[in-house]
């Protein structure tokens, strides 16, 4: 493969953790684009800094005022609620979340029984898929949540230009209905992807 990158809405540093065996050929790019590796060191998009005030400021009222079950999970360049453990909790987080979205100016980013606010960069995976393809003649994508439609549309930008593009959901009970619909390929678990991953990387490597 020319280029394997894992894009994620989690920070960069969460995902060096656990791909230590990767190696450097594999391009690690968090929060939605606004962080990425380079030569070791974790390198974050220059638009971010300003808004670094806001996201500590939103942690820090989420933190005093969360009703107990709902997760308050700082990531430095932006700040996730998660109800996963408290689903009732959904309208709360939804509401929290738009008053420090208007007071502050963050932007929200939907997830899987979570919400983001990070700085409005104008960034997503959908940008960062086409960055990374450049002129590549063929691209394949996984996702499993709602921020991974963005990819999706890159891609269809993609195949217009004359790539040749395949669309893989891991359709869980949680992910939106609208990434299997648009997906080439759907599979039903994190094991599944792994399982197709493997069976590609078997395949180049010819084992």
């Amino acid at each position: 493969f020319g280029r394997v990158a894992v894009i994620s809405g989690r920070p960069v540093a969460f995902l060096a953790d656990r791909l230590v065996g990767a190696g450097p050929s594999v391009v690690l790019v968090g929060l939605y684009g606004l962080q990425w590796a380079e030569d070791g060191r974790i390198v974050q998009a220059p638009d971010v800094e300003p808004w670094l005030d806001a996201v500590a400021q939103v942690v820090d009222r989420a933190l005093v005022e969360a009703p107990p079950g709902l997760v308050v999970e700082a990531k430095g360049a932006s700040v996730a609620l998660h109800w996963r453990s408290a689903p009732a909790l959904a309208w709360w987080a939804t509401e929290f979340g738009r008053d420090c979205a208007l007071q502050t100016g963050l932007h929200l980013q939907p997830g899987r029984m979570t919400l983001e606010l990070r700085p409005p960069v104008p960034t997503d995976k959908g940008v960062v898929v086409e960055r990374l393809v450049g002129d590549s003649r063929a691209a394949c994508f996984f996702g499993d949540d709602s921020g991974d439609l963005v990819a999706f549309d890159a891609l269809d930008a993609l195949a217009e230009r004359g790539c040749r593009t395949v669309r893989v959901a891991v359709a869980a009970a949680e992910s939106p209905p609208e990434l299997a619909r648009r997906a080439d390929l759907v599979l039903v678990s994190p094991a599944d992807a792994l399982a197709a991953l493997a069976a590609l990387a078997a395949v180049v490597g010819g084992g």
